[in-house]
């Protein structure tokens, strides 16, 4: 899911009309100036995430010309993507995502929330990541990941993907994705993911992987 999300970040921020590669040589590229467009708290946004301030300035200029009013609604940020997916349904995953990226429930993403969320799926650490990707799974943000709740995500995955990807999806592909799932981080088999499973499962597949690349070079 994380390399899913953090496509379809890369994918909202292009739509948003800046081209920004999201690297420190591109942010010599640019010299910003609009003080028309800088958010009062532009400072406070470059301590609490990893953009520099030009990054910051070129991506609320972005969200300012594409929202005016200064948040995005959820029929916006379905929009966005189903633009991207026309042979599929994006609208559930584009949901899910919004909600995750509006932290404080009032159905509009601010600039504020849309450039801390995107900190930490691109820049985070990797305990920000996986944390923030827990979050993510957990729709009832109940604490623990359900098979409901992991089948919801996995639909909405492939449904985003459309029928005509190949090769071809079973409808029996999702249910073996969560099960597959649930094998690798429900420890105590009690039908529920903690955070603590998920961290543990998650990091030591990545230095597993690791192990594995470094022994083939």
């Amino acid at each position: 899911m994380c390399s899913v999300t953090y496509a379809l970040c890369i994918v909202l921020i292009k739509q948003l009309g800046a081209d920004f590669s999201l690297t420190e040589s591109a942010e010599d590229e640019f010299e910003i100036s609009f003080v028309c467009h800088r958010p009062d708290d532009l400072d406070i946004l470059q301590e609490e995430t990893e953009f520099s301030k030009k990054e910051l300035q070129f991506l609320y200029r972005a969200f300012k010309n594409e929202c005016p009013s200064g948040v995005v609604t959820e029929d916006v940020f379905k929009l966005i993507y189903s633009q991207f997916f026309p042979q599929g349904d994006s609208s559930i995953y584009a949901h899910y995502l919004f909600e995750a990226f509006d932290t404080n429930g009032n159905g509009c993403l601010s600039f504020k929330e849309f450039v801390a969320g995107l900190s930490l799926i691109l820049r985070g650490s990797i305990y920000d990541r996986l944390n923030w990707a827990f979050n993510f799974y957990d729709l009832d943000k109940d604490g623990f990941i359900t098979r409901e709740e992991m089948m919801k995500i996995m639909k909405s995955i492939y449904n985003l993907m459309g029928k005509y990807v190949y090769p071809s999806i079973h409808d029996d592909t999702p249910r073996e994705h969560v099960e597959n799932f649930f094998q690798k981080m429900d420890r105590n088999h009690d039908g529920l993911i903690t955070i603590e499973e998920f961290m543990e499962s998650c990091q030591k597949n990545i230095f597993e992987n690791l192990r594995i690349f470094q022994e083939l070079h």
